[in-house]
Parts: structure tokens; sequence; C-alpha cells
């Protein structure tokens, strides 16, 4: 594990100090460029955000052009909590007055979150639908899709979770992202575009259920489909 810290001490911030007393071997590291280019391979990196929270948003991309390919768990303040959000990253988040069987789970948990992405990684196909997150393609029965940077997003977020229900607001939040202020009418002007570009063989795979949101269920018939949108 990697333990990166913007200034000389950490030993006042609980999670941090908890490290210590954990089944974990530590390398310690500074911000500067040159001493992340010294890091040893790691399985993930901590970054303690407590006294320099400017930089957290970067982290990930700073760690990312020097090789340091691993999942990144940010340490924040109760109040720096408020400034977090999807663009950062990061695999988890951890309050700075986490115990130590809090933060040993937490890393453990982000671990194994990439170990089962790597896994994993590959096109998402879903009958005719095959969508490939790596060349931001996609296609049904090998014609390519049309599609915008975030209908692209929609539709892979919603194939990758086939039959879960979404509201207006939780699709916002999971592919615009957390700074994004526009009305929920935008996921359903996306919706409609969609469906108009999958065409009649899959259009119907997006659901609208009444009063609450959309699902991606391909396998089951249009009960709950309804002019709403």
């Amino acid at each position: 594990m990697l333990h990166i810290t913007p200034g000389p001490s950490t030993e006042n911030t609980p999670a941090l100090a908890a490290l210590e007393f954990l089944p974990h071997t530590i390398h310690y590291c500074t911000i500067d460029h040159a001493d992340l280019m010294r890091a040893p391979q790691v399985d993930v990196a901590v970054y303690d955000a407590t006294t320099n929270l400017s930089l957290a948003p970067s982290m990930a991309e700073r760690l990312a052009t020097i090789g340091i390919d691993v999942p990144l768990v940010i340490v924040l303040t109760e109040g720096g909590l408020a400034a977090a959000n999807a663009s950062w990253k990061t695999a988890d988040i951890i309050l700075a007055g986490a115990g130590p069987a809090e933060v040993d789970a937490r890393l453990r948990l982000a671990r194994t979150h990439v170990a089962q992405v790597e896994e994993e990684d590959g096109p998402t196909v879903v009958g005719a639908l095959v969508i490939d997150e790596n060349s931001y393609t996609a296609s049904v029965s090998g014609n390519a899709l049309d599609l915008t940077y975030k209908e692209f997003e929609l539709l892979k977020f919603l194939a990758q979770h086939p039959g879960r229900v979404f509201t207006r607001a939780q699709l916002l939040q999971d592919v615009w992202g957390y700074d994004y202020y526009g009305g929920t009418r935008t996921v359903d002007v996306h919706i409609r575009r969609l469906r108009a570009k999958l065409g009649p063989e899959l259009e119907s795979t997006i659901h609208t259920v009444r009063n609450v949101g959309y699902r991606f269920s391909p396998a089951e018939p249009e009960e709950d489909q309804s002019a709403e949108e």
C-alpha cells in the first residue's frame, strides 16, 4: 500500500494512524513527482487530503500519468466530503475519524472491486446489442449506433444493471455526475433518443416504470411500458 501525504505528519488523523495497526505493508510517499516515481509496486494508494483538498480531484490522474495504476482511496474531513464527486475517479473515500476496522474493510473492498472489474473487462453483450467501453462504441446486429457521449454512457449504465429500476434523479447522479445541475427532463430526452437509435428491434428494452423511472430489461415483455417519458 502506498500512503501519499502532502504534509510532514498525519499522526493526528485517526484513519491514517490506524494503518499502523493493520496487517499491510505501507510505503510512505509525498506528492512530489520524483518521489512518486520512486514508489515501489503496490496494490492500493491512500491519499491524505485532510490538509490539502485541492489536489484530491487530480490525484488519480497524477498517479496514472506516472504508471501507478492502482485503486485510489482518499481520506477526507467531513467538510471535504461535500466536495467529493465521481470525477475524482477514486475507488473509495474514508472519513478522517474512521477506526482501524473500517479502514481495513475499505482497503480490502477497493482491491477486490478493481480485481472484479479487470476480470469482467470486455464488451457488454445483450442479444444483438454490443457495448464496447474500451472503444466507446455500440452496435446492433453489427450496425454501429451513432451515439453522443452521454447517450453511450446512459445505455452502458442501464445495460450493466439489467432489471434494476433507476429513478431519474439516480440516473442524473450516476451518469451525469454530482456536479450536474440540470433537471430530470434531461434523462427523458436522452431515453427517447436512445430508443429511436436502438430501433424497433431493441427500443423496448428500455422500459418506463410509471411514476418511478427506467429499467433495462430485454428479456421481459412491455407490461410496464407507458407513454410517460
